[in-house]
């Protein structure tokens, strides 16, 4: 060690190196100057793992920069795919996009055609030549086919080199034209429909890492939902314009034609300029001659233009199931007007028109009845627009919640991620485990999207259940309104198990771990279909508890007992620990304290007014045994604190 330096200086300087970012050369030259300056081998040893850790410390703090790059280019792109592309052009979004996330040569997507055996190249970007639009993949092999079986993204580093998978020819053949090595496929679905590929490749060998392939994955789901988006809304202008067609036949006045252009020349305005559900509900309001309502699937009230009437709800649920079935404009009894707002298969709302609107144009009645399909067909739309953007948002707060979930990260940065996304973490929250008994999950996981933002909350979806995060403190009542809903949405029961309230970020991993094994407690009591927490499973539930708080158990148990003992001085627990240790006989138990039968006879109709009849079936007087059990060790326990205090005083 060089004369007149400390012993740690070379490890100071180190980490001085490291927090200005220098080159990794400076980190090596630093210990060869202490090699040529005679330190001893014990000096350079520890001098090159400061080195190594550095370095380390370095490349984490990289790869965690390049996460969080990847993730707000990510939600940039989110952004992007929410306007109102036609098909092209979002598949040339998409594909520039994904090629520049990862920084490489070439992508391109495609769409299976299944009955061909091919998936065809729509959209390509980058320098490619044999990779054309309109290109057939054969479906048979390649990293397409190995991403399409396993439902995931599938990489090599050197294609044409890698045996691992089933080779095509054809796709070989293009490999070898384009010069490229690095290869990745991500597949397209949307809920249970595959729909291609999205290819990500690069003219070096390379490795992807995690983040890539997590990152690659994110984007494949936000562009499965924009492309689906985008058909709908091909689909939609398409019906409007053969409806504009078919009307222009019928009409016999070129008046009334002009009017119907009209309104839809002005509904879909509103949509590609971005105006929404209050836009739209103005305008359809004015075109109709009366007040709207617009309802979302589940009948709750999303926007109302004007003042709409009271609405006898039980008739209305009668005319909206009339309207959904048959898939026409109805009438209820009160005369309102219940439109279905439909996309494709799929119900997204109702339209309402309140009783009393303009009637000039009813006296054609299949203009009018054309007039309100096409206003609900444009709301069918805004409702798609509106649920596709808060898919894409939804991407990224999923991709929060599960790090939250896992532990994963500080909580500063959590923190900060939650606050850019405008989630509020700063109060109680309640966690959630939903597993539906049946029903499509897909159906499951948009209704838990649409209700964590309706109540400011978080969802993932963790091996077939919906996990929600929701502000609140009880825990059993936010499940039970989980539960009733869901169950109403799915047409099936489902099984709940909670836990909470949470107030820190690093307890929500533990919390959600509760609430699994809430889950599991309820299925294996059987209680399928029901809702669970650990204060609901009694000492079952303490013992699942993280944090077991024996005070909150003995209140929920004999606590009426107990402050009944404290207001009128009587002696109702401790006849309750002689009748079970009597084996239930009012008798022994009389004797063992000294009073008459009778006496113990009163206490227990007493202790049955208190804690209800059912106090002595099976499992609740276990519980109220080891409730008195844990009352009598912590007033012991507190006893001897008191008498070890007087000691130290004394």
């Amino acid at each position: 060690m060089p004369e007149g330096r400390k012993p740690y200086a070379e490890v100071s300087e180190m980490l001085e190196l490291l927090a200005r970012e220098a080159h990794t050369e400076e980190f090596e030259r630093l210990v060869r100057s202490a090699r040529e300056a005679g330190a001893d081998e014990i000096e350079i040893a520890r001098l090159t793992r400061a080195k190594d850790l550095s370095l380390s410390i370095r490349s984490l703090f990289a790869r965690r920069q390049q996460r969080e790059a990847g993730l707000s280019a990510l939600v940039d792109t989110a952004r992007d795919l929410t306007l109102p592309y036609n098909l092209d052009t979002l598949l040339k979004v998409i594909t520039r996009r994904a090629r520049l996330l990862l920084g490489l040569d070439m992508s391109w997507v495609t769409f299976h055609a299944f009955d061909e055996g091919v998936s065809y190249v729509r959209a390509a970007d980058g320098h490619t030549s044999a990779i054309t639009v309109g290109f057939g993949v054969p479906m048979g092999g390649g990293v397409g086919r190995q991403a399409q079986q396993r439902s995931a993204p599938f990489w090599t580093a050197d294609y044409l080199r890698d045996e691992s998978f089933l080779h095509s020819e054809p796709i070989d053949d293009v490999v070898r034209a384009e010069g490229l090595h690095a290869l990745m496929a991500i597949p397209l679905r949307q809920e249970d429909t595959e729909l291609g590929n999205l290819y990500v490749a690069g003219r070096g060998i390379r490795h992807f890492d995690p983040d890539e392939l997590s990152l690659m994955s994110s984007l494949a789901d936000l562009a499965a939902v924009a492309i689906e988006k985008t058909r709908l809304l091909d689909q939609v202008r398409n019906e409007v314009a053969g409806l504009e067609l078919n009307t222009s036949r019928a009409m016999s006045s070129s008046a009334a034609e002009h009017h119907l252009r009209r309104v839809h020349g002005e509904l879909i305005d509103v949509v590609l300029e971005g105006g929404g559900l209050p836009a739209l509900a103005g305008e359809a309001a004015v075109l109709l001659g009366g007040p709207v309502l617009i309802r979302d699937q589940a009948g709750r009230d999303l926007y109302t233009s004007g003042e709409f009437p009271a609405l006898d709800e039980a008739e209305i649920r009668v005319a909206s199931l009339d309207a959904h079935t048959e898939r026409r404009p109805v009438t209820s009894a009160g005369g309102a007007w219940i439109v279905p707002a439909v996309a494709g298969q799929e119900m997204l709302g109702t339209l309402l028109l309140a009783p009393g609107a303009r009637t000039e144009a009813k006296a054609d009645a299949a203009y009018w009845n054309q007039l309100l399909v096409t206003v609900a067909q444009v709301t069918a739309l805004v409702l798609l627009m509106q649920r596709s953007a808060a898919a894409a948002e939804g991407q990224v707060r999923d991709e929060l919640f599960n790090d939250l979930l896992k532990g994963n990260g500080s909580a500063a940065k959590l923190a900060e991620r939650a606050r850019r996304l405008g989630v509020d973490l700063n109060g109680p929250h309640v966690v959630i485990v939903a597993r539906p008994e049946g029903g499509s999950l897909g159906r499951a996981v948009i209704w838990a999207s649409s209700y964590a933002h309706q109540l400011s909350g978080l969802k993932s979806v963790e091996g077939g259940c919906i996990v929600l995060m929701l502000p609140g403190t009880d825990a059993g009542a936010a499940a039970r309104a989980v539960s009733d809903e869901l169950s109403t949405a799915l047409g099936h029961p489902v099984t709940v198990g909670t836990a909470g309230p949470v107030k820190d970020l690093t307890g929500i991993s533990g919390t959600y771990q509760e609430a699994r094994c809430c889950l599991d407690a309820l299925t294996a009591l059987g209680g399928t279909g029901g809702t669970a927490s650990p204060r609901e499973l009694g000492f079952l539930g303490l013992l699942l508890s993280d944090s077991p708080n024996t005070g909150q158990f003995i209140n929920s148990t004999i606590g009426p007992v107990l402050e009944y003992d404290a207001q009128q001085r009587t002696e109702l627990a401790r006849t309750l620990e002689a009748y079970f240790a009597s084996a239930g006989s009012p008798t022994r138990a009389a004797e063992s304290l000294h009073v008459h039968p009778n006496t113990v006879s009163r206490r227990l109709e007493r202790i049955s007014e208190l804690l209800g009849p059912d106090w002595l079936e099976p499992a609740q007087a276990l519980e109220v045994q080891l409730a008195l059990q844990m009352q009598r060790t912590r007033r012991a326990l507190l006893s001897r604190r008191h008498d070890q205090a007087g000691h130290a005083i004394g």
